[in-house]
């Protein structure tokens, strides 16, 4: 499958991020999965707070960004949790994108916390890729007390590296899978 792209898109600002090291870590195995890989790390982008009265076009990188997005064929969405959700800088992003940039495509979703399980985090993502008529990977990854499992850019607990490594393989798995017909939310997004 040398011919599939993998882009994982970090919702992480902070220089030592846990979310980041996650995501590169699912991109090496969706590497030797033989994909090509890409991290779109959002720190290094120019990305406005959304403004539905501002072409795409003229808000910064919003363009380069949902180009990358729609090239892929397989996206991995990242973020840390933030007061139960995902950050403000992946909801940024997923703003300036919609049907062009994800109808149809997989998608695998990663989510961290300091503390306890980020699950409310994999929900929202998973509420907004489902409006998006995505196919969400059903193998998720939920990385709690990051601190404790990640140590100097690396993963100490092996149970989650390797469910940090599944989730890469799967997103070549099935990166070019069949979706389902249109999903309700997903018929029923138009913006305001």
């Amino acid at each position: 499958m040398t011919d599939v792209q993998v882009l994982a898109v970090c919702g992480s600002l902070r220089d030592e991020s846990y979310t980041r090291v996650t995501l590169e870590r699912a991109l090496e195995e969706a590497a030797q999965a033989g994909a090509e890989t890409e991290l779109l790390d959002l720190r290094t982008y120019d990305l406005p707070l959304f403004d539905a009265d501002v072409d795409r076009e003229d808000a910064g990188d919003a363009e380069t960004v949902a180009r990358q997005i729609r090239d892929a064929d397989a996206i991995i969405l990242g973020s840390p949790m933030y007061h139960g959700s995902y950050s403000s800088t992946l909801k940024t992003a997923l703003d300036y994108c919609g049907f062009d940039e994800f109808e149809d495509k997989t998608v695998g979703l990663v989510g961290v916390a300091g503390g306890s399980f980020p699950i409310t985090t994999l929900e929202h993502l998973r509420t907004v890729c489902r409006a998006l008529n995505t196919w969400v990977l059903p193998h998720q990854v939920a990385v709690p007390r990051a601190h404790s499992v990640i140590d100097a850019g690396e993963f100490v607990d092996e149970n989650l590296e390797e469910r940090v490594a599944t989730l890469g393989r799967r997103a070549v798995q099935y990166a070019r899978i069949e979706p389902d017909p249109s999903s309700f939310e997903g018929d029923h997004n138009v913006g305001a």
